[in-house]
């Protein structure tokens, strides 16, 4: 297991913008990895008059060499790369000041499993520092459980297969009971150095992700302080349209669909172009 933390101050900026850019920060120019967000629910505690949201991001994200070599080809393309979803909650307390975030990945979790959580908290209501702005600590945990599952599956097919040679009623039956081989020493020692190997990559990649996280929200909260709501929006279609090319060109069957209704598209309005027509109808 493998903890990264951090703490990030922005100062100038109040709690209750900060809290609109966290839900507004996708896509933004440092993470145009980020293909779609939905919102899967939303309510407002009647007691406590707390927001409670749950959303689904699906990323595009390319396993790093040091993982790709402990996975079966089949788990991602042939360069490394692949789609996971992140599962998003977040409570938000505007009277108090503070919002509780915690994501994390659906994908691939035997192989590294990463939970992050996030505490937003209003600097002049917490009295932090006596300036004004809003802070945000950020607590990441990394676990690998790769080599676990396989082991879990063979102690379990060893008890089941004892289990079915107990059962047997037959008394001129001699049941001989065999030693299990026990695991050897290196097995042990080679399945925790490869669950100690992912996780440090894992930490490498987190850290850069953290600071590109920081840096991406400063980007919306720019936008919101130059253009309002409008402004952020503006700046998401932007991103978008810059994002198209790369998932036109990637080859994953993900995106395949959306090649393919984009080639109809342009090819259907250079048909109505050659043919005089403006709207695509006769």
């Amino acid at each position: 297991m493998k903890i990264y933390q951090s703490s990030t101050d922005y100062s100038g900026y109040s709690f209750p913008t900060v809290s609109l850019a966290y839900f507004l920060r996708y896509p933004n120019p440092l993470a145009k990895h980020v293909l779609s967000t939905d919102t899967i629910s939303q309510h407002i505690d009647p007691v406590t008059r707390r927001l409670h949201t749950v959303r689904l991001h699906l990323k595009r994200s390319k396993v790093p060499a040091g993982i790709l070599k402990f996975l079966p080809k089949t788990m991602s393309g042939p360069d490394g790369s692949s789609q996971t979803y992140i599962l998003e909650k977040t409570v938000v307390d505007v009277k108090e000041g503070w919002m509780e975030t915690e994501s994390r990945n659906l994908e691939l979790t035997g192989v590294l499993s990463v939970i992050e959580k996030q505490m937003y908290r209003d600097k002049s209501l917490a009295e932090l520092d006596g300036v004004p702005g809003t802070r945000c600590n950020t607590t990441v945990t990394l676990v690998s459980r790769l080599g676990q599952t396989l082991m879990k599956r063979r102690k379990s097919s060893h008890t089941s297969s004892d289990q079915s040679v107990n059962e047997i009623d037959a008394p001129e039956l001699e049941v001989v009971e065999e030693e299990q081989p026990k695991q050897g020493w290196f097995a042990s020692v080679s399945t925790a150095g490869i669950q100690r190997t992912i996780e440090l990559v894992g930490m490498k990649r987190t850290k850069t992700a953290a600071t590109n996280s920081a840096e991406g929200m400063k980007i919306v909260l720019e936008r919101l302080r130059q253009g309002g709501v409008k402004g952020v929006i503006e700046g998401m279609r932007r991103d978008r349209m810059e994002m198209m090319p790369a998932m036109m060109a990637d080859g994953n069957s993900a995106d395949t669909p959306w090649r393919d209704v984009w080639q109809r598209g342009a090819q259907a309005n250079d048909t109505d172009r050659r043919e005089g027509r403006r709207d695509g109808y006769d």
